[in-house]
């Protein structure tokens, strides 16, 4: 879920991250448009939450702890920990405080692990701000809070996007603290640059565990946590963690083999939308049009927006994706640039006043999917190409693992790109990229009107211009390796003709 922000006015791979608190000296002036308005409203916003990461690195560098060394004898486990990476920045404890005047609740953070001491003041303040916008995003909903005595735990995540295009990633789990009587949730969240939500959630339940037993065993674990190095794809790191009466116990945790897909769920996606209606949403997705999706589960929102910009790999989405728009920022829904936005359903009616959007129904008691749509999203993508998608995704098994999902679905997507713009290595040549030639090679017509909207995306741009800076034959991943075995099955199949 997310916090990312990134403006498709400022230049590629810069990004700033919206805030909370109040910005009322915001406002449209007479001679501006309601749209000028809400890009203005929100550029201050994300300005006054992060100035320029660089000036300040060093406060999210790695964690103090020594790196972990491989003993000289055990190659294995050098390859076991390639990533060379931590688990996590911090973990807090976001807690619902009664506001002063009574009128409602707001959210604190009531515990950090590690707490960081000896920072200069221009620190502690950048600190402060992105643990005031941690707090927005774990309760979005703002101060409308009951006490309760049943709450569903929920997990989802949100992403926070560095000015010099860096990601790290919020996992929070919100659930019921211990007690009697009625009293308001409370959300775990941590703060990670690894990307691997499955990984997470098993995180999230050794804390739970532990949280029920008393805060004081949290800390023993996150610390082990926080001194394993994060493993490479494929491999398993194990964590020992002592909890009186069970003894020492060993919690297991394995990285999905297929990296690039690892913070991605698939089934959520196909729970709430049919294949031709994930169709509609893709291809609006890959003209880069703003995109809202409503649902009363913050899960639910979390999981199927990372899923949608899972199906543009191996581009990447390059514009404002935000998984759960707070309230307090839901005038976001008024920016005329590209967006993947997330909001409950509750905020409705705040955003279904614009026709230029496709707004997408989640929830299970809805009585239609496309809420507001342009009308043209059948007509994208060509007619041949959708179908074979729509067969490849037809393939796929009930009660299928997330991993067997997830490869069924995604290749479905990687062959769709093959067909259409596999051949883009042919045409960048001596570090420029030919784009006329590139799509007037392509036989099909509606593949080339595809195309030819296609390749005016920034995400588009962007993978060009990392394809101008390889050095011929350098091109690698599986993207590339579908692109060779296509390219091979239909030299194979003009030979046997002939």
């Amino acid at each position: 879920m997310s916090w990312v922000c990134e403006t498709g006015e400022q230049p590629r791979g810069s990004t700033n991250l919206i805030g909370g608190g109040k910005h009322d000296a915001v406002r449209p002036g007479d001679d501006e448009s309601r749209q000028q308005w809400a890009a203005r409203r929100i550029s201050a916003l994300w300005y006054s939450m992060r100035k320029d990461r660089k000036e300040h690195e060093h406060l999210f560098a790695a964690p103090e702890a020594p790196r972990p060394t491989a003993a000289p004898e055990s190659g294995s486990r050098q390859q076991r920990y390639a990533s060379g990476q931590y688990f996590f920045e911090y973990l807090v404890v976001v807690s619902l405080k009664k506001t002063k005047d009574g009128g409602g609740y707001e959210p604190q953070i009531t515990y950090q692990f590690p707490k960081r001491d000896g920072m200069a003041k221009y620190q502690k303040e950048e600190e402060e701000k992105t643990l005031k916008a941690i707090t927005l995003f774990c309760f979005p909903e703002g101060i409308s809070w009951a006490p309760l005595t049943e709450y569903h735990s929920e997990t989802f995540s949100f992403v926070l996007t560095e000015v010099d295009g860096s990601r790290r990633n919020g996992y929070c789990r919100r659930l019921l603290p211990g007690g009697r009587g009625a009293r308001p949730p409370e959300a775990y969240c941590i703060i990670s640059s690894l990307a691997c939500f499955g990984l997470f959630s098993k995180i999230f339940d050794e804390v739970e565990k532990r949280r029920q037993i008393s805060m004081a065993m949290i800390y023993p674990f996150m610390q082990k946590l926080r001194e394993a190095a994060f493993p490479a794809p494929g491999h398993t790191v194990e964590i020992k963690s002592y909890i009186p009466d069970s003894g020492t116990e060993i919690i297991s945790l394995t990285r999905p083999l297929d990296s690039w897909l690892e913070h991605v769920n698939f089934a959520t996606l196909f729970d709430c939308l049919t294949d031709e209606e994930v169709l509609l949403v893709f291809a609006a997705a890959v003209l880069e049009r703003r995109i809202v999706f409503i649902a009363d589960e913050l899960g639910t929102l979390s999981q199927v927006i990372h899923a949608v910009a899972a199906l543009l790999y191996p581009f990447t989405w390059q514009h404002t994706l935000i998984s759960i728009v707070p309230e307090i920022l839901i005038d976001v829904v008024m920016a005329p640039t590209p967006y993947l936005l997330g909001v409950q359903k509750r905020l409705l009616d705040q955003v279904t006043d614009q026709s230029d959007l496709l707004v997408v129904d989640l929830s299970e008691d809805k009585k239609k999917t496309f809420i507001v749509s342009m009308g043209d999203e059948g007509s994208i993508l060509p007619p041949k190409l959708k179908t074979e998608i729509l067969h490849e995704l037809s393939v796929r098994k009930k009660g299928s693992t997330v991993e067997e999902l997830n490869r069924v679905v995604s290749e479905a997507f990687l062959h769709f790109f093959v067909k259409t713009v596999g051949h883009y290595g042919s045409y960048v040549k001596k570090g420029a990229f030919e784009k006329r030639s590139f799509y007037k090679a392509i036989e099909s017509k509606n593949a080339r009107h595809f195309v030819k909207a296609f390749i005016q995306t920034q995400m588009f741009d962007l993978f060009i211009q990392e394809a101008e800076q390889q050095q011929p034959g350098q091109q690698q991943g599986i993207f590339n390796k579908m692109i060779r075995d296509y390219q091979d099955r239909k030299r194979s199949d003009k030979t046997n003709k002939h």
